[in-house]
């Protein structure tokens, strides 16, 4: 199996905690993307595949419909979706992806949370190179689907690997390619259960159990942040995870 499958399924759903972050989580990536596409699915790709990603997360359906309302009303302030980036304990790096409502507030308490832990953050982009910047598709697979057939047709569309999961097809495409991935998976009939956007670190950091205590403290606190969508690092994961 590749790289970013073993990445993947490494840190699957470890980072999204209990059911009320996820729905946070997928609350506020709707909202946004209703902002930016409108509130109909059907002329809306990016909060299309995220309906189907809330079902499959079991999110309830009013949920789904608050966070659609909540961006088309006049009195809403959009989320402004910020990255930051600094460097952990023992050299490990971490790369925070926030949606949020008041910047000022996010970086002051991103700051703070490194300050603490032993760490410290750097500049925007001063991180970006150490990961790439993927789109992941899961889809049902179909009965008598050829998968390198597939992945050949699949190939110029910037996808570089797929897999099979429990019944499922995992594709993963760069980052760029998200909207014709989704186009053609569509237009040939798939059913997409959900989509996401991840970040793979090029290196992997080894770590003691000793280190790795007290690395996973400061993700663990940047993650209960309100305004956190996402954190990823380089630190290797674990024989248990």
């Amino acid at each position: 199996m590749g790289r970013a499958f073993e990445y993947r399924k490494a840190r699957k759903m470890k980072r999204w905690g209990n059911m009320a972050r996820v729905f946070t989580k997928l609350g506020k990536e709707i909202t946004i993307a209703v902002k930016a596409g409108g509130p109909d699915p059907e002329t809306n790709p990016r909060l299309r595949v995220l309906v189907q990603t809330a079902k499959k997360e079991n999110m309830p359906k009013e949920n789904v419909d608050r966070a659609i309302k909540k961006a088309s009303s006049k009195d809403f302030t959009d989320y402004k979706e910020m990255n930051y980036e600094g460097y952990g304990p023992f050299g490990i790096a971490i790369f925070v992806e926030t949606a949020t409502d008041n910047t000022t507030r996010t970086v002051a308490n991103v700051r703070s949370y490194f300050n603490k832990f032993g760490g410290s953050l750097g500049t925007t982009g001063s991180l970006e190179f150490l990961f790439d910047h993927k789109c992941v598709f899961h889809v049902n697979k179909p009965d008598g689907l050829d998968l390198e057939e597939l992945e050949l047709e699949l190939i110029d569309y910037g996808v570089e690997e797929l897999e099979e999961d429990e019944g499922e097809v995992i594709i993963y495409g760069e980052f760029a390619q998200n909207s014709a991935i989704q186009k053609f998976l569509e237009e040939k009939g798939f059913e997409i259960t959900s989509a996401e956007f991840t970040r793979i670190p090029n290196d992997e950091k080894e770590v003691t159990p000793e280190q790795r205590e007290q690395l996973d403290k400061l993700i663990e606190k940047l993650e209960e942040d309100e305004d956190v969508q996402n954190v990823f690092t380089n630190m290797k994961a674990s024989d248990e995870e």
